[in-house]
């Protein structure tokens, strides 16, 4: 009763907060409710970017991952800094330039409106049928696991699993529908420190479990146990296998941070560039020590529970309710229900988003006011959530390895679109004819490779997926190419300066950026055996 009246109390007191905060803002405007009126400073970007990404997928998931193989799958977290370092150094700046809402608003100016539209299409498809059932799954899970909601109900596993889904995707869905997205960056932002602290305790109070009292002798212990989950390169039948990092790894990184639409977001909405820019080099920094969140627990409860659980994905869970006071597991239950909301309510936010101004606004009534844009886009919003739900509990029997299944399904769509964009900008005369070709020769190639290796011919006669990732990105930056050779553009494109935000660079983001790399270096080094 305890942990469910701590639960209640901080997940109220952040929704209390969220709303005096955002009652000034004007959400009628595309900029106010899509943007949060292009208002957001720093600290509250990196906490948003933190919270979007870092949810039950990725805190389940890798730590279920981490159970099995051990540090070696750090390498989402610390090379994510990497890719943010580049997103602030070379696409923020274009980005802010252009006063781009959405990722496909620059590909309308570069190539053309049907190509904006395919990817604006893409990226539903993948929120809809990937992204958000698998956080809706993962973060139920994990809730159920909790608070045993099946035996607290007198209810089967499935029908609690339902009855969590529904319940987070319908508070999800009224922050990101009805509050816009200052909603989500403040709640995000609170539910950031509260994440920080209640993941920092999990390995403090597994350490000291494991060192009878004593953290430091709980981790000698653990690491003299455990030699070999303490490895970052991994063997050739690792999930990452270091070759991977030197192509698929970082393609992957670079798109989720730097054009998936549910992050850069949060730096569209920046106020300048100079607070963007802090915003991105402040959430690389704390990636660097996010293994100690999502990846030690999970080496922690292997070696807890001996390697005895059915399911690793069940490590980091049950973790939690073996180390922690049962009203911090309240609390902690409440932050990691925040950080579930976060990943579920940003992309929603970013669905709205995508549907109002690139599908809504251009192809079913281009005179539509602002305020009729906002208003389909969260009936849209409506539509998207009630379908993901439906979906979430179907893929109950996914397999094992959730967050390493997230990525490779999300290849469909993934790399074809950050070729389009890097290639976009890296070139002025490769035509719109080329990203067709490229997108659709990406899209139908990967899927040709799932299913080559999960229905035909098996995963061990092909290549890892990640480097089926850098091939195809390779092969598409080259058709492009040849395209643009044999028919250019009439004009070169130029980027144009819209001066919606003032795109100052911050004068120390260079040097900083260079620290964050050696440092990302340092980790691999240290734990290299």
């Amino acid at each position: 009763m305890i942990g469910i009246l701590s639960f209640v109390g901080f997940t109220a007191l952040v929704a209390i907060i969220a709303y005096f905060a955002t009652r000034s803002t004007d959400e009628t405007t595309s900029d106010g409710y899509f943007l949060g009126g292009r208002s957001l400073t720093a600290g509250v970007i990196a906490g948003s970017v933190l919270l979007t990404n870092l949810s039950t997928e990725q805190i389940v998931g890798l730590n279920g991952s981490a159970y099995t193989e051990g540090i070696l799958v750090m390498a989402w977290e610390t090379l994510a800094a990497l890719a943010i370092v580049v997103t602030a150094l070379f696409l923020l700046p274009r980005y802010l330039k252009g006063g781009l809402t959405t990722v496909p608003q620059f590909l309308e100016k570069r190539f053309d409106r049907t190509t904006k539209s395919i990817v604006s299409g893409l990226f539903l498809s993948g929120y809809m049928i990937i992204f958000l059932p698998i956080v809706l799954y993962s973060g139920s899970l994990a809730i159920s696991t909790m608070f045993d909601v099946p035996e607290m109900l007198g209810v089967s596993e499935t029908t609690s699993l339902w009855i969590c889904v529904w319940g987070i995707g319908i508070i999800g869905s009224i922050y990101a529908i009805f509050g816009g997205l200052k909603a989500v960056a403040v709640s995000d932002t609170i539910n950031a420190i509260g994440l920080l602290i209640g993941g920092l305790m999990i390995p403090v109070f597994g350490l000291m479990a494991i060192g009878d009292g004593d953290m430091l002798t709980g981790l000698t212990t653990l690491v003299d146990s455990n030699p070999e989950k303490f490895d970052s390169i991994g063997g050739p039948d690792a999930s990452v296998p270091f070759s991977t990092i030197f192509t698929g790894m970082m393609l992957v990184q670079l798109f989720y941070w730097g054009t998936n639409q549910a992050i850069i977001q949060r730096a569209l909405a920046a106020k300048n560039l100079k607070e963007g820019q802090k915003g991105l080099m402040l959430a690389a920094f704390i990636k660097i020590l996010g293994p100690i969140i999502v990846v030690l627990p999970g080496i922690i409860a292997w070696h807890m529970f001996q390697g005895d659980l059915d399911n690793a994905d069940q490590a980091y869970p049950a973790l939690v309710n073996e180390v922690l006071p049962p009203v911090l597991v309240g609390f902690f239950a409440a932050v990691l229900f925040g950080a579930i909301l976060s990943s579920f309510n940003s992309a929603l936010n970013s669905s709205v988003t995508l549907f109002g101004i690139d599908i809504y606004k251009h192809h079913f009534n281009p005179e539509a006011s602002e305020r009729e844009v906002v208003k389909k886009g969260k009936t849209f919003g409506i539509f998207i959530a009630i379908a993901s739900m439906f979906i979430a509990p179907l893929i109950a029997n996914a397999p094992q390895g959730l967050f390493g299944y997230l990525q490779e399904v999300n290849g469909c769509y993934s790399i074809p679109i950050l070729t389009i964009v890097v290639v976009g900008y890296l070139s002025k005369k490769i035509p719109a004819i080329a990203a067709k070709v490229a997108l659709f020769s990406g899209v139908g190639l990967y899927l040709v490779y799932l299913g080559l290796k999960y229905f035909i011919v098996g995963e061990d006669a092909l290549p890892h997926y990640l480097h089926v990732m850098a091939i195809l990105f390779v092969m598409n930056i080259a058709i492009m190419w040849i395209i643009g050779r044999v028919k250019p553009r009439s004009t070169d494109f130029v980027l144009e300066h819209t001066k919606q935000v003032d795109i100052k660079p911050w004068k120390f983001v260079l040097p900083v950026g260079l620290v964050i790399c050696a440092l990302v270096i340092f980790v691999y080094v240290y734990f290299a055996q």
